[in-house]
C-alpha cells in the first residue's frame, strides 16, 4: 500500500471528469479555496447513502465557507449520475474505477474488499488538514469536516 496521506501532508492531486462532466483539476484550486474530498465504498448502499444526503443536505455551509466537496467510489459514471440525480446531489461525484486514487490518498480498502469511508479537509495551500476514517459514521463525516472549515476560518 502507498503512503497514507494525513493531516499536515500535502494532498495528492485529482485531474479527471466528474460525473457531470464538469473537469476537476485539484492544482487549479490550490489557492482558491479549501477542499472537501470524501472516499467512500459505493452509490446507493444505505450508509454511503445516508453520508451523500449529509454532506446534500449541508452544502449550503459548505458553501458559506468557500469550500467545494467532491465524493470518490470506485463506481463509473453512469452510477455517479444515477445516484446524483436520484438524490438530488448537487457535488462532483468522481470515479476511482483503477484504484489510482485510493492509492495515491492511502486510502485502501476495508476487509481487503470495500473502499474505505475516508474524509479529507485540504485546505487553500494544499496541505490536508483533516484525515477522518470511519466505515459507519456517516453524517460524522460531514460534521468534522464542517468543524475543520471553521477553524481554518
Amino acid at each position: 500500500m502507498s503512503h497514507k496521506v494525513d493531516k499536515g501532508d500535502r494532498a495528492p492531486t485529482i485531474e479527471r471528469k466528474a460525473h457531470d462532466g464538469r473537469e476537476i483539476d485539484t492544482r487549479a484550486r490550490i489557492g482558491a479555496r479549501p477542499l472537501v474530498i470524501y472516499f467512500y465504498p459505493r452509490d446507493g448502499t444505505p450508509v454511503c447513502t445516508r453520508q451523500a444526503c449529509s454532506f446534500r443536505d449541508q452544502l449550503e455551509a459548505f458553501n458559506s465557507l468557500d469550500a467545494e466537496v467532491i465524493g470518490i467510489s470506485a463506481d463509473d459514471d453512469d452510477s455517479h449520475r444515477a445516484f446524483a440525480e436520484k438524490y438530488d446531489l448537487d457535488f462532483a461525484l468522481v470515479s476511482d474505477h483503477d484504484g489510482t486514487l485510493s492509492k495515491a490518498f492511502g486510502v485502501g480498502r476495508a476487509l481487503g474488499v470495500l473502499g474505505n469511508r475516508v474524509t479529507f479537509v485540504i485546505d487553500c495551500d494544499g496541505i490536508v488538514r483533516l484525515r477522518y476514517q470511519a466505515q459507519m459514521a456517516a453524517s460524522r463525516h460531514v460534521d468534522k469536516a464542517l468543524a475543520t472549515l471553521r477553524e481554518l476560518g
